[in-house]
C-alpha cells in the first residue's frame, strides 16, 4: 500500500488472480453440496477470518485458507466490476 493526498493506495496482487477464482468455486460448489447458503458462509469467512464458516467437504477448508482474505475480496470486486462495467 502506498499513501498519495491521505488516501490509500492499494497495490495490485501480483500473482494467483487465477487460483482465487478457481479456489473460490471449488468451496462455493462444496458449501452448496453440503446444503449450506455459500454467499452466507463466504461472507462471514471473509468479515471474521474464521475458517469455520467454511466446510471441510472436497477439501474447501484447507484451500481457502491458503488464500490471504484481500486477495479473496480482490477477485470478487474484480469479476464484479468486469460483469457490471465491462472493465
Amino acid at each position: 500500500m502506498t499513501q498519495e493526498s491521505g488516501t490509500t493506495k492499494m497495490q495490485p496482487l501480483a500473482s494467483g488472480k487465477e487460483a482465487a477464482g478457481s479456489i473460490l468455486q471449488h468451496v462455493y460448489l462444496a458449501l452448496q453440496d453440503k446444503g449450506y447458503d455459500p454467499i452466507a458462509q463466504l461472507t462471514g469467512f471473509i468479515m471474521t477470518g474464521e475458517p469455520t464458516y467454511i466446510t471441510s467437504h472436497n477439501n474447501a477448508r484447507s484451500l481457502i485458507c491458503r488464500l490471504q482474505r484481500d486477495e479473496i475480496l480482490e477477485e470478487l470486486v474484480r469479476f464484479y466490476v468486469q460483469q457490471h462495467f465491462g472493465g
